[in-house]
Protein backbone atom coordinates (compact mmCIF):
# COMPACT_ATOMS: atom_id res chain seq x y z
CA UNK A 1 0.00 0.00 0.00
CA UNK A 2 2.43 2.75 0.97
CA UNK A 3 3.75 1.85 -3.12
CA UNK A 4 1.05 2.68 -3.94
CA UNK A 5 0.37 5.82 -2.01
CA UNK A 6 3.64 6.76 -3.41
CA UNK A 7 2.59 6.18 -6.65
CA UNK A 8 -0.61 8.72 -6.41
CA UNK A 9 1.82 11.50 -4.56
CA UNK A 10 4.15 11.32 -7.09
CA UNK A 11 1.61 11.45 -9.68
CA UNK A 12 0.01 14.45 -8.07
CA UNK A 13 2.70 16.60 -6.46
CA UNK A 14 6.20 17.85 -7.91
CA UNK A 15 9.25 16.17 -6.63
CA UNK A 16 10.21 17.67 -3.16
CA UNK A 17 7.06 19.64 -2.28
CA UNK A 18 6.52 19.00 1.16
CA UNK A 19 3.28 18.57 1.72
CA UNK A 20 0.73 18.72 4.45
CA UNK A 21 -0.59 15.40 5.66
CA UNK A 22 -3.42 14.35 7.88
CA UNK A 23 -3.20 10.73 9.27
CA UNK A 24 -6.90 9.80 10.81
CA UNK A 25 -6.91 6.87 12.90
CA UNK A 26 -2.69 6.68 12.44
CA UNK A 27 -2.53 3.44 15.15
CA UNK A 28 0.93 3.48 15.68
CA UNK A 29 1.85 5.90 13.50
CA UNK A 30 3.51 3.55 10.69
CA UNK A 31 2.68 5.80 7.70
CA UNK A 32 2.88 8.95 9.16
CA UNK A 33 5.99 8.57 10.01
CA UNK A 34 7.26 6.90 7.04
CA UNK A 35 6.15 10.21 5.28
CA UNK A 36 7.36 12.42 8.15
CA UNK A 37 10.94 10.88 6.91
CA UNK A 38 10.17 11.19 3.73
CA UNK A 39 10.24 15.55 4.47
CA UNK A 40 6.56 15.94 5.05
CA UNK A 41 5.04 17.87 7.33
CA UNK A 42 2.79 15.24 9.56
CA UNK A 43 -0.61 15.53 11.49
CA UNK A 44 -1.34 11.95 13.35
CA UNK A 45 -4.99 12.11 14.60
CA UNK A 46 -5.73 9.23 16.84
CA UNK A 47 -8.18 7.90 19.86
CA UNK A 48 -6.32 5.00 21.59
CA UNK A 49 -4.32 6.00 24.29
CA UNK A 50 -2.22 2.93 23.66
CA UNK A 51 -1.60 3.54 19.86
CA UNK A 52 -0.70 7.01 20.69
CA UNK A 53 1.88 5.74 23.65
CA UNK A 54 3.65 3.66 20.81
CA UNK A 55 3.33 6.57 18.33
CA UNK A 56 5.14 8.48 20.13
CA UNK A 57 7.96 5.87 20.88
CA UNK A 58 8.71 5.61 17.54
CA UNK A 59 8.97 9.30 17.01
CA UNK A 60 11.04 9.59 19.67
CA UNK A 61 14.00 7.53 18.05
CA UNK A 62 14.39 9.85 15.00
CA UNK A 63 16.42 12.41 14.61
CA UNK A 64 15.26 15.87 15.53
CA UNK A 65 14.13 16.94 11.67
CA UNK A 66 12.16 14.48 11.62
CA UNK A 67 10.61 14.57 15.15
CA UNK A 68 9.66 18.47 14.32
CA UNK A 69 7.74 17.40 10.85
CA UNK A 70 5.21 15.00 13.04
CA UNK A 71 3.01 15.81 15.61
CA UNK A 72 0.34 13.38 17.56
CA UNK A 73 -2.67 14.74 18.32
CA UNK A 74 -5.44 12.48 20.43
CA UNK A 75 -9.03 12.83 19.02
CA UNK A 76 -11.91 11.31 16.95
CA UNK A 77 -11.59 10.74 13.34
CA UNK A 78 -15.49 12.10 13.18
CA UNK A 79 -14.31 15.82 14.99
CA UNK A 80 -11.53 17.25 12.25
CA UNK A 81 -13.68 20.30 12.05
CA UNK A 82 -12.88 20.69 15.73
CA UNK A 83 -9.23 20.66 14.91
CA UNK A 84 -8.27 21.65 12.20
CA UNK A 85 -9.65 24.32 9.59
CA UNK A 86 -11.49 23.41 5.73
CA UNK A 87 -8.80 22.94 3.41
CA UNK A 88 -5.68 22.31 6.05
CA UNK A 89 -3.74 19.26 4.12
CA UNK A 90 -2.75 18.56 0.81
CA UNK A 91 -3.16 14.47 1.69
CA UNK A 92 -5.78 13.00 4.36
CA UNK A 93 -5.06 9.24 5.00
CA UNK A 94 -7.59 6.96 6.74
CA UNK A 95 -6.50 3.63 6.66
CA UNK A 96 -8.20 0.59 8.63
CA UNK A 97 -10.38 2.91 10.53
CA UNK A 98 -13.90 3.15 8.34
CA UNK A 99 -14.44 -1.16 9.07
CA UNK A 100 -15.04 0.41 12.98
CA UNK A 101 -17.71 3.45 11.51
CA UNK A 102 -21.02 1.95 11.76
CA UNK A 103 -22.36 5.47 9.56
CA UNK A 104 -19.26 6.45 7.68
CA UNK A 105 -20.56 9.16 5.42
CA UNK A 106 -20.13 11.55 7.63
CA UNK A 107 -16.96 10.87 8.60
CA UNK A 108 -15.80 10.84 5.37
CA UNK A 109 -17.84 14.10 4.29
CA UNK A 110 -15.24 15.63 7.15
CA UNK A 111 -12.34 14.54 5.70
CA UNK A 112 -12.98 15.51 2.18
CA UNK A 113 -13.28 19.11 3.65
CA UNK A 114 -9.92 18.91 4.87
CA UNK A 115 -8.50 18.97 1.70
CA UNK A 116 -7.33 22.03 -0.43
CA UNK A 117 -8.19 21.67 -3.65
CA UNK A 118 -6.82 18.70 -5.84
CA UNK A 119 -5.56 17.16 -2.50
CA UNK A 120 -5.50 13.93 -2.06
CA UNK A 121 -7.55 11.57 0.24
CA UNK A 122 -6.65 7.70 0.77
CA UNK A 123 -8.65 5.22 2.51
CA UNK A 124 -8.03 1.58 3.06
CA UNK A 125 -11.40 -0.36 3.40
CA UNK A 126 -12.38 -4.18 4.07
CA UNK A 127 -13.60 -5.22 0.51
CA UNK A 128 -17.36 -6.30 1.54
CA UNK A 129 -16.96 -8.09 -2.45
CA UNK A 130 -14.83 -10.72 -1.19
CA UNK A 131 -15.72 -11.38 2.28
CA UNK A 132 -16.55 -14.60 1.33
CA UNK A 133 -12.53 -15.54 -0.14
CA UNK A 134 -10.88 -15.58 3.26
CA UNK A 135 -13.19 -18.55 4.86
CA UNK A 136 -13.16 -20.26 1.61
CA UNK A 137 -9.69 -20.47 0.66
CA UNK A 138 -9.35 -21.89 4.57
CA UNK A 139 -12.65 -24.36 3.78
CA UNK A 140 -15.23 -23.20 5.87
CA UNK A 141 -17.46 -23.47 3.50
CA UNK A 142 -20.54 -22.09 5.86
CA UNK A 143 -18.55 -19.72 6.40
CA UNK A 144 -18.23 -18.11 2.86
CA UNK A 145 -21.54 -19.13 2.15
CA UNK A 146 -22.63 -16.93 5.25
CA UNK A 147 -20.56 -14.02 3.96
CA UNK A 148 -21.48 -13.58 0.06
CA UNK A 149 -25.00 -11.53 1.36
CA UNK A 150 -23.41 -9.16 3.65
CA UNK A 151 -21.28 -6.50 4.59
CA UNK A 152 -20.58 -7.63 8.25
CA UNK A 153 -17.61 -10.00 9.52
CA UNK A 154 -15.42 -10.56 12.82
CA UNK A 155 -11.85 -9.37 12.40
CA UNK A 156 -8.69 -11.35 13.73
CA UNK A 157 -9.21 -9.43 16.89
CA UNK A 158 -12.41 -10.74 17.42
CA UNK A 159 -14.53 -7.15 17.16
CA UNK A 160 -17.69 -7.57 15.21
CA UNK A 161 -16.79 -5.06 12.02
CA UNK A 162 -18.19 -4.09 8.90
CA UNK A 163 -17.22 -3.57 5.26
CA UNK A 164 -17.30 -1.38 2.39
CA UNK A 165 -18.14 -2.33 -1.37
CA UNK A 166 -16.41 -0.35 -4.16
CA UNK A 167 -19.50 0.74 -5.82
CA UNK A 168 -20.77 2.45 -2.74
CA UNK A 169 -17.69 4.38 -1.76
CA UNK A 170 -17.29 5.53 -5.49
CA UNK A 171 -20.58 6.85 -5.45
CA UNK A 172 -20.21 8.65 -1.53
CA UNK A 173 -16.85 10.02 -2.94
CA UNK A 174 -18.32 11.78 -5.71
CA UNK A 175 -21.11 12.97 -3.42
CA UNK A 176 -18.40 14.87 -1.03
CA UNK A 177 -16.56 15.98 -3.86
CA UNK A 178 -13.59 13.62 -4.16
CA UNK A 179 -14.14 11.68 -6.90
CA UNK A 180 -12.60 8.32 -7.05
CA UNK A 181 -8.99 8.55 -9.11
CA UNK A 182 -7.70 5.45 -8.57
CA UNK A 183 -8.06 2.19 -6.67
CA UNK A 184 -6.34 -0.82 -5.57
CA UNK A 185 -6.61 -4.11 -4.45
CA UNK A 186 -4.06 -5.00 -0.78
CA UNK A 187 -3.46 -8.77 0.02
CA UNK A 188 -4.78 -10.57 -2.53
CA UNK A 189 -2.85 -13.19 -2.50
CA UNK A 190 -1.85 -13.28 1.67
CA UNK A 191 -4.54 -12.56 3.36
CA UNK A 192 -4.86 -15.97 4.70
CA UNK A 193 -1.01 -16.21 6.32
CA UNK A 194 -0.96 -16.41 9.73
CA UNK A 195 -0.75 -13.53 12.10
CA UNK A 196 3.06 -13.16 13.04
CA UNK A 197 3.95 -15.49 10.16
CA UNK A 198 7.48 -15.21 9.68
CA UNK A 199 8.68 -13.29 6.22
CA UNK A 200 9.38 -15.49 3.63
CA UNK A 201 12.93 -15.83 1.94
CA UNK A 202 11.79 -14.54 -1.23
CA UNK A 203 9.70 -11.16 -0.12
CA UNK A 204 10.55 -9.24 -3.12
CA UNK A 205 9.21 -11.68 -5.24
CA UNK A 206 5.95 -11.95 -2.90
CA UNK A 207 5.76 -8.04 -2.89
CA UNK A 208 6.08 -7.72 -6.79
CA UNK A 209 3.41 -10.14 -7.17
CA UNK A 210 1.14 -8.24 -4.64
CA UNK A 211 1.90 -5.07 -6.54
CA UNK A 212 0.76 -6.41 -10.04
CA UNK A 213 -2.19 -8.24 -8.88
CA UNK A 214 -3.82 -4.70 -7.02
CA UNK A 215 -3.47 -3.02 -9.63
CA UNK A 216 -4.71 -5.71 -12.16
CA UNK A 217 -8.08 -7.06 -13.06
CA UNK A 218 -9.61 -9.11 -12.24
CA UNK A 219 -7.42 -10.10 -9.28
CA UNK A 220 -7.72 -6.38 -7.60
CA UNK A 221 -11.58 -7.06 -6.97
CA UNK A 222 -11.13 -9.69 -4.87
CA UNK A 223 -8.67 -8.54 -2.24
CA UNK A 224 -8.71 -8.54 0.95
CA UNK A 225 -8.51 -4.18 0.94
CA UNK A 226 -9.35 -2.03 -1.06
CA UNK A 227 -7.12 1.16 -1.53
CA UNK A 228 -9.02 4.00 -2.81
CA UNK A 229 -7.95 7.48 -3.60
CA UNK A 230 -10.09 10.44 -4.09
CA UNK A 231 -9.29 13.31 -5.48
CA UNK A 232 -10.48 16.76 -4.23
CA UNK A 233 -12.46 19.21 -6.81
Amino acid sequence: MARQLDEQIVGRYPVGQRLRVLDVGMGQGTQALRLARAGHQVTGLERDAEMIAAAREALSGEPEGIRERMRILEGDGRDTGVHFLPGSFDVVLCHGVLMYVEEPDPLLAGLARMLAPGGLLSLLVRNADALAMRPGLSGDWSGAMGAFDTVSYTNRLGLDVRADRLTTLTATLAGIGAPLHAWYGVRVFTDTAADGAELPADLDALLAAEERAGRTDPYRGVAALLHLCGVRG
